[in-house]
C-alpha cells in the first residue's frame, strides 16, 4: 500500500514538475501505479494509465514548462490532465459498450482518431474510402490518420487558400490517387451531385461533416450513399431534450464566431435515426457526434442510444490535453518504408 493517497502523490508529482523535477515526478507516478493492489491504484493503472500513458502526460507538462515560467500556465496544463482522468472515472464510463475511454488525438482536432478506430475495429472496414467536408488545411481532421492505414477518400473546403495548400503540402497522396481534393462550398442543394462527381462507394466507410453552420442539412439531404459511419459536429451548448436547428441559408459562414451554428444533439439524432443511423456516442470536448448504420451496430454500441444518455456537454477548457509530442506542431511530407 502507498505511503502517500494516490492524490498525494500526484500533487507531489505536480511540485516535482513544477521544480523541473522530471524524473522525481516520473518515479513519484511510477510508485504510484506499481501498487496495483490498493484499489485507488488499480483504479487510476486500469481507467487512467491506457488513455493517457505516463510518458505522454509527462512530455505534456514538460513542454509547457520549457516553453514558459508561468506557473499558472503550468497549473493549468495539470489541472487539465486531472479534469480529463476525473471525467473518465464516472461509472457510466465503465460500459466497455461506451466509446469515451478510447480517445485519442493522432491528427484529429481533440480525440476524435481514438473512437472512429474502435468504432471499426468492432464493426470491420470494407472499401477503406472516406469523404470529409471542411478539411481546412488537411493537418488536423478526422481523416488523416486514415490515410497512414492505407485508405483512400476525398478531402473538400471551400476555401481556396485551404485548397492550395493541400495541393502543396499533399502532394504525394495526390499523385498516388490515394487523395482527391476539391474547392467546393457545400449546400443541402447541391451536395449529391457534387458527391456524385468522384464515384465513391455507395456503402463508403467513413463521412465526417464539420462546416461549422450547415452540417445538419447536409447530412440529411445525402442519399446517393449510404456512409456504414458518420462524424457530425452538433452545438453542445444546446443539451437534451432540446430540440434546435439553425435556419437554414446556403450562404451561412460563421466561422464558429458565435454559438450560433449546427444543431442540438438531439435534433440530429432524431434526423438520424430517420435515416437508419444509430448515436454510439460523442467525444468528451462536445464537438463530434457519432453514428454507424443501424443495420451494422448488432450489440457493440452503448443503449439506449439516446441523445439524453450519450451527450457531452462542451468542455473546450479539455482542447489543451489532446497534444502530440514535444511542441510539435501537425506536419505532413513524403514519408519513406522503414
Amino acid at each position: 500500500m502507498p505511503a502517500l493517497t494516490i492524490d498525494e502523490a500526484v500533487d507531489y508529482a505536480c511540485q516535482q514538475l513544477r521544480c523541473g523535477k522530471i524524473s522525481a515526478a516520473r518515479d513519484s507516478l511510477k510508485m504510484v501505479l506499481s501498487h496495483a493492489d490498493h484499489p485507488d491504484a488499480k483504479r487510476l493503472l486500469s481507467q487512467t494509465e491506457p488513455l493517457l500513458p505516463l510518458e505522454r502526460v509527462l512530455d505534456v507538462l514538460l513542454h509547457l514548462i520549457i516553453q514558459s515560467n508561468d506557473n499558472d500556465l503550468i497549473s493549468n496544463g495539470i489541472a487539465g490532465q486531472r479534469w480529463y482522468r476525473d471525467i473518465l472515472t464516472d461509472e457510466r464510463y465503465a460500459d466497455p459498450r461506451r466509446l469515451e475511454r478510447f480517445g485519442a488525438k493522432f491528427y484529429s482536432q481533440n480525440d476524435e482518431d481514438g473512437i472512429i478506430a474502435e468504432i471499426f475495429r468492432r464493426i470491420g472496414t470494407t472499401n477503406r474510402t472516406f469523404l470529409e467536408f471542411g478539411v481546412e488545411k488537411g493537418l488536423e481532421n478526422n481523416t488523416l490518420l486514415l490515410t497512414y492505414q492505407d485508405w483512400r477518400g476525398v478531402w473538400m473546403d471551400g476555401s481556396e487558400q485551404n485548397v492550395a495548400f493541400i495541393e502543396q503540402k499533399f502532394a504525394p497522396l495526390i499523385q498516388q490517387q490515394r487523395l482527391r481534393v476539391a474547392r467546393q462550398w457545400i449546400c443541402a442543394e447541391t451536395i449529391n451531385d457534387v458527391i456524385g462527381q468522384f464515384s465513391l462507394p455507395k456503402d463508403i466507410d467513413l463521412i465526417s461533416i464539420d462546416i461549422d453552420g450547415n452540417d445538419y442539412y447536409i447530412f440529411e439531404s445525402i442519399e446517393c450513399i449510404r456512409p456504414r459511419v458518420c462524424v457530425i459536429e452538433y452545438n453542445s451548448k444546446l443539451p437534451p431534450p432540446i430540440m434546435a436547428v439553425i435556419r437554414y441559408n446556403p450562404e451561412f459562414s460563421d466561422g464558429l464566431r458565435s454559438d450560433y451554428f449546427g444543431c442540438s444533439l438531439a435534433a440530429l439524432t432524431r434526423m438520424a435515426n430517420r435515416k437508419g443511423y444509430q448515436l454510439v456516442g460523442c467525444n468528451i470536448t462536445g464537438c463530434n457526434a457519432f453514428f454507424v448504420r443501424t443495420d451494422l451496430c448488432d450489440d457493440w454500441f452503448y443503449t439506449p442510444a439516446t441523445a439524453e444518455a450519450l451527450y457531452q456537454p462542451p468542455r473546450n477548457e479539455l482542447a489543451g490535453v489532446f497534444r502530440v509530442g514535444v511542441g510539435a506542431q501537425p506536419g505532413y511530407g513524403h514519408w519513406e518504408i522503414g
